[in-house]
């Protein structure tokens, strides 16, 4: 029987030990954000809790048939459904490495002891709790590393960018503008973290590189702060603002006072700041926005504005789709010129531009008209696209989990936009599911349970001619 007990309580520790490491993973290891701001909080209750309770309240028998004919089966299921698999990195690994050893010693105790015991939580949450204190070692380790690299890159100038909507967009065209006149790097894909940019910093940064180009993300005040504190960068720029993430935040002044904290650069030379940032004048600080008259931009035509610039009129265009994208070019073009490139290289390097992966990117596939608008979140970006969708002329498929960590007047507005132009609705995650049926043509609503559908589903509901539109693909634990 006790070999029992120490066969069940492992089995369930290594499962319980790889839910929790994923969802950390997902939430950027941050247990709190794990614990109540979890979109499926019921798989707490499922995968964990359940098991845990019945471990210690119920015989060693009924626990194993229960653990091995339903808990086991089920979990596996769960796991090998994920659209976003545990990725075993580093990190990763020193966790299990932890696990292994903190386990191993728990258990040969008890079992020298004949205790009859094998607990399960208390050295799991040891083996977190040692292993919180143990990442914190190494990432300051890390981050005194980067500070010195950074330290030691006299000429070396860099510039932040942040903002609650196109901060990747922005980053990525400021780079292609940049690179025609200086050796640049910029963070990759949409890294913004503090801790990913620490890494950005030691494994790619180059001591020939002239500008760093930094995206800066944030969930809770005090991260913004954390980069420049970090970087002290001499440029920044302050896109857009809006309810982006308004589930941690709670409230827009608390992004306001967030986004903001990236002009607290010691060595801050010049920044370009967004009209939605109430700020008040200081000769370093350019404020920009853009009349929404002044663009012009459909599938069909490429994107197209103007501005004035000390009395003259500079014309803009760019092969990239959504009129928002004229905001963040023009963010670019103010940058940029401030840097010594010249009014005519900027308009060269737009024509060139390619859109951000997954961001308004037009694609033909069977023919089908695909807008791939997957990695775009946020309400102005998501109307866009439904506006730009109107144009089509034909059947028009929208694919969709409608707004993430946003309000509910948002999304009630995007369904409405939605039901306006689409004659098919896939909706492919619950959390929006009540506003959807409230708003949405029951019969041209889709409810999607299992995203692994997907390709069948469009395979039967779309033909050649028609158009469908991916906007907002979130991972299945949203």
């Amino acid at each position: 029987m006790e070999i029992l007990n120490i066969l069940n309580s492992f089995v369930l520790a290594v499962a319980l030990s790889l839910y929790l490491i994923t969802n950390l993973q997902w939430y950027n290891y941050s247990l709190s954000r794990v614990v109540f701001y979890h979109h499926k909080k019921l798989w707490h209750i499922y995968y964990f809790l359940l098991p845990v309770g019945l471990y210690y309240f119920i015989d060693d028998i009924y626990f194993a048939i229960f653990l091995y004919l339903f808990y086991l089966p089920l979990f596996i299921w769960w796991f090998k459904k994920l659209d976003k698999k545990l990725n075993f990195t580093s990190r990763i690994k020193r966790f299990c490495v932890l696990f292994v050893a903190v386990f191993a010693v728990v258990y040969t105790l008890c079992f020298v002891n004949s205790c009859g015991f094998y607990p399960v939580v208390l050295p799991l949450m040891a083996v977190v709790l040692v292993s919180n204190i143990w990442e914190t070692i190494v990432m300051l380790k890390f981050k005194h590393q980067a500070k010195h690299k950074l330290e030691s890159m006299l000429n070396l100038k860099i510039v932040l960018i942040t903002a609650s909507y196109g901060k990747t967009s922005i980053k990525n065209y400021l780079y292609e503008t940049l690179k025609t006149k200086y050796n640049c790097h910029m963070t990759p894909r949409s890294v913004n973290t503090t801790n990913g940019i620490i890494q950005d910093i030691n494994d790619n940064l180059q001591a020939t590189h002239q500008f760093y180009i930094v995206e800066a993300g944030a969930r809770q005040k005090g991260d913004i702060l954390d980069i420049t504190q970090l970087l002290q960068p001499q440029y920044v720029i302050v896109g857009q603002i809006g309810p982006a993430h308004i589930e941690y935040f709670k409230t827009i002044d608390n992004i306001l006072l967030t986004k903001t904290e990236a002009l607290q650069s010691s060595r801050l030379d010049t920044a370009i700041v967004h009209d939605s940032v109430p700020l008040l004048k200081y000769n370093n600080i350019q404020k920009f926005g853009l009349e929404a008259d002044n663009i012009t931009c459909s599938i069909k035509d490429k994107l197209k504005f103007s501005f004035t610039i000390d009395g003259k009129t500079i014309d803009i265009s760019a092969p990239l789709l959504g009129k928002f994208n004229a905001t963040n070019l023009y963010a670019v073009c103010l940058m940029s010129l401030k840097l010594g490139i010249s009014i005519e290289q900027i308009q060269k390097s737009f024509t060139t531009l390619k859109p951000v992966s997954h961001r308004l990117e037009l694609i033909e596939a069977n023919g089908k008209t695909i807008l791939d608008d997957s990695f775009n979140g946020n309400i102005q970006g998501m109307l866009e696209a439904v506006s730009l969708c109107s144009e089509f002329d034909g059947v028009k498929t929208i694919v969709t989990c409608g707004l993430i960590e946003s309000t509910g007047e948002a999304n009630e507005k995007l369904c409405y936009a939605i039901e306006a132009v689409f004659d098919q609705v896939i909706l492919t995650s619950g959390l929006n599911e009540k506003v959807f049926k409230q708003i949405i043509n029951k019969d041209k609503l889709l409810i999607l349970r299992d995203k692994n559908n997907l390709v069948d589903t469009l395979a039967n509901k779309t033909k050649a001619g028609e158009l469908i539109l991916f906007a907002n693909d979130a991972p299945n634990y949203v």
